[in-house]
C-alpha cells in the first residue's frame, strides 16, 4: 500500500519558515487508526488527509495524538498541493470538514480561506492558566482556546510557559496576543494537551483573534504575525460571521509512504 505525501510550509514565502504540514491525498478513507499512526510518524503539528467528495473534497486533520476539528495551516497546505502540484484547475476549492464547509480560493500569490468566526468572550482566569503563563495578562478571554492579552509584543515574545499547567486546562490550547510593532497584532499558540507544545503558525486561532482585534481596533482588515521561532505572516478580514484568513505556502518535499500488510 502506497500513499503520496507532501510537506508544505504554510503561511510562509520561503522554506524553513511558517508552519510545516504534511498532506496526504487519498482515494478513499482507510481505518482511522492508520491515519493517526501516519500523523504520529510524521510528528508535525498536523497531517491533513483528503478524499474526493462530490464537487470538492472531504478533509480531516490529525495531530500526532488526536483528530482535531479545525486547522488553518494544514488546510492552506492542502489547497496549495491541489492548486500547485495536483493540477486542480478551478479558482476555489470546497473542503467538507468537521467544522462545516471551508472554501479556499486563489488571491494573487496567496490563498484565502473562508473560516467561521469564533468571537471570544471575557472569562475568569483559571489558576492553571496563570501559573502556566508565569506572567499577568491584561485580559483573559475564551472561545475554543483561552486567550491571554498582553500590552506589547515584547511580553508575548518573552513568555516561557509551563506546559504541564496548560495540559490541565479544559480547552484546546492557549493563545497569547498583543498589539504588534509593525502589524496590527501578534500572537503565539500553545496546545500541549493535543500534542503540540508551541505551534509555529495557527490559522484556526485567528478565527478567534480576528473578531477580538477587529472590535478593539475598529477595522475589519487586519495584518497579523505569529511570533514563534519560525514565524509566519497572515492577513485577516472579518466578514460577518466568517473570517477570511490568507497566506502563502511553499512546497518542501514530495514522497511516498510505503506500507506492508
Amino acid at each position: 500500500m502506497k500513499i503520496r505525501l507532501y510537506q508544505v510550509d504554510a503561511f510562509a514565502s520561503r522554506a524553513f519558515s511558517g508552519n510545516p504540514a504534511a498532506v496526504c491525498p487519498l482515494d478513499a478513507w482507510p481505518d482511522d487508526g492508520l491515519l493517526q499512526a501516519i500523523a504520529d510518524e510524521n510528528n508535525l503539528s498536523e497531517t491533513a488527509f483528503f478524499v474526493p467528495d462530490g464537487d470538492g473534497f472531504a478533509l480531516r486533520w490529525f495531530t500526532p495524538t488526536t483528530e482535531i476539528d479545525l486547522c488553518g495551516h494544514a488546510t492552506l497546505a492542502s489547497a496549495h498541493v491541489l492548486f500547485n502540484i495536483l493540477g486542480y484547475a478551478g479558482e476555489r476549492i470546497r473542503f467538507r470538514t468537521r467544522s462545516g464547509e471551508l472554501v479556499v480560493e486563489r488571491a494573487g500569490t496567496a490563498l484565502a480561506m473562508d473560516f467561521p468566526a469564533l468571537p471570544p468572550r471575557p472569562c475568569p482566569a483559571p489558576p492553571a492558566l496563570l501559573a502556566g503563563l508565569g506572567a499577568t495578562p491584561t485580559a483573559i478571554l475564551a472561545a475554543d482556546d483561552y486567550i491571554a492579552v498582553f500590552d506589547d509584543e515584547a511580553s508575548v515574545r518573552a513568555l516561557a510557559p509551563d506546559f504541564a499547567c496548560f495540559r490541565r486546562l479544559d480547552r484546546r490550547g492557549v493563545v497569547v496576543t498583543a498589539p504588534g510593532s509593525d502589524v496590527d497584532f501578534v500572537s503565539r499558540f500553545f496546545a500541549p494537551k493535543v500534542g503540540i507544545a508551541e505551534d509555529p503558525v495557527t490559522g484556526s486561532a485567528h478565527c478567534e483573534l480576528a473578531p477580538y482585534w477587529a472590535a478593539r481596533l475598529g477595522k475589519n482588515e487586519l495584518s497579523a504575525r505569529q511570533v514563534s521561532r519560525r514565524g509566519g505572516e497572515l492577513g485577516c478580514r472579518l466578514q460577518g460571521e466568517r473570517v477570511i484568513v490568507s497566506g502563502r505556502a511553499v512546497s518542501f518535499l514530495q514522497g511516498e509512504i510505503e506500507l506492508t500488510r
